[in-house]
């Protein structure tokens, strides 16, 4: 089996595949087939780069690690029919189960299915298959868009004039935008701009559109980022137009990278909603573990985020995830997809 993971990878060069192996049969303690032998599983993402998807692989291979499976991990980067092709080639390799990570829904529905099919256990995170064989592991996006945008109401009240930053058919920013248009139209927002665009360079494509946006309303106040890679360009944009004492970022999801540019002097990025990317991955290995040991994760199985203001940073010396870790327990684990037999990793 390792011998084609190794053949797959030197055949998908071009979807930054890595691959780990275990060294041991099976795991002492578990349920088959973990006990009896090495479990295959592949990690699917659509995306191809960003802070978030490395945090979210290094915490798939501590997990995977700790289980002693084999491991495959590829990126799509951005293309749908890629991101298929992959799933097509995890199927043909008869892994144990697949982890898909994020994607359009009306492109993988049908392959999803066809790894179902071949017994194949599937999960997916931030891409709703609408398949109630395929459990969905969720960040929460609404209470995620909800922590967020209560800080903006309680920066600047009722009534202000906004942008959201956003692309339709990405079920995480569908649902954070979602929340958004309902804040608009509660608390008697101006929305006056929605762009966004999802490529290889997402902060210098956004940073782009972005100073255009500002500068034909100058009067925006606040701008909504459901994705911490649309922030960076918001930021890029502001702080080259000079707005940042004007113009705020209200954001979902953190990095080192992020935490570093939330607390540059007179940032414009003021407040972000996450979960620990890293976390995400470790619960997703574990959930399509449970699978495979048919021991069902749930339909659903939801990580609580946690509100991170630039104070907060700045006043808890924060400067970095492990730090914030350190500061805010909710970001260290979750108990969400555990079992006695599953070994923690090492943090």
């Amino acid at each position: 089996m390792m011998n084609t993971l190794r053949t797959l990878g030197a055949v998908l060069l071009t979807g930054s595949m890595f691959v780990t192996s275990a060294s041991a049969a099976g795991l002492a303690g578990a349920p088959p087939p973990f006990d009896q032998k090495k479990v295959n599983i592949a990690v699917v993402s659509f995306l191809g780069g960003g802070d978030w998807l490395q945090a979210f692989e290094a915490g798939v291979k501590r997990q995977a690690d700790a289980l002693g499976v084999n491991l495959t991990v590829s990126q799509a980067r951005n293309d749908n029919d890629a991101e298929r092709a992959l799933i097509e080639q995890a199927i043909n390799l008869k892994v144990d189960g697949i982890v898909i990570n994020n994607g359009r829904p009306e492109v993988l529905q049908d392959v999803a299915q066809k790894a179902l099919d071949a017994g194949i256990k599937v999960v997916a995170y931030d891409v709703n298959l609408d398949n109630p064989n395929i459990p969905q592991i969720e960040q929460s996006d609404a209470d995620m868009a909800k922590l967020v945008l209560d800080q903006a109401i309680k920066d600047k009240g009722d009534g202000f004039v906004g942008g959201a930053i956003y692309v339709a058919g990405f079920a995480p920013l569908d649902r954070r935008y979602a929340v958004w248009k309902d804040y608009v139209a509660k608390h008697n927002l101006k929305e006056k701009a929605v762009w966004g665009v999802v490529n290889d360079t997402v902060p210098a494509s956004v940073a782009d559109q972005t100073k255009a946006v500002l500068r034909a309303n100058p009067d925006i106040s606040a701008v909504f980022t459901p994705w911490d890679e649309f922030a960076k360009g918001a930021k890029l944009a502001i702080d080259e137009l000079g707005l940042s004492s004007k113009v705020k970022i209200y954001g979902v999801d953190i990095s080192t990278a992020d935490i570093q540019l939330i607390t540059e002097p007179d940032s414009a990025w003021v407040a972000t909603a996450a979960t620990n990317a890293a976390v995400v991955g470790e619960v997703s290995v574990r959930a399509v573990s449970l699978a495979i040991a048919g021991q069902n994760p749930g339909k659903s199985v939801l990580l609580k985020p946690t509100l991170i203001t630039r104070d907060d940073l700045i006043n808890n010396n924060i400067g970095s995830i492990e730090e914030l870790q350190q500061k805010f327990p909710a970001f260290l684990k979750s108990d969400a997809a555990t079992a006695t037999w599953i070994p923690a990793v090492a943090k």
